[in-house]
């Protein structure tokens, strides 16, 4: 099976310039990765993955999409028996011609 999470939105602080850690500002994660399902005793809940994400992401006001990113695959890939995860955190207000994307690969 794959899961998708897509286009999860909200409000943290992210950034290492001075007006990035007084206000927080909207990211936008996606995330897809596989996993062996075989009955409900091996099931996956997205809901739960949604909002430790978001957890995450506001407790530990990252200064660096990369190192959320790190943070976060390590956390999954500790969490669950997952194979595959890719993630792409996304800045769509800190430039205003264009949106600001990092996707480990």
């Amino acid at each position: 099976m794959k899961i998708y999470i897509e286009d999860l939105k909200f409000d943290c602080i992210i950034g290492i310039l001075d007006f990035e850690r007084k206000k927080e500002q909207e990211v936008i994660i996606n995330l897809s990765f596989k996993y062996n399902y075989k009955n409900l005793d091996n099931f996956i809940d997205y809901s739960e993955i949604s909002k430790k994400i978001e957890r995450i992401m506001k407790k530990k006001k990252f200064e660096l999409l990369e190192d959320a990113i790190i943070y976060i695959e390590k956390y999954l890939y500790k969490s669950y028996n997952i194979k595959k995860l890719k993630i792409k955190i996304s800045k769509p207000n800190i430039l205003t011609n264009c949106i600001v994307s990092l996707k480990n690969f």
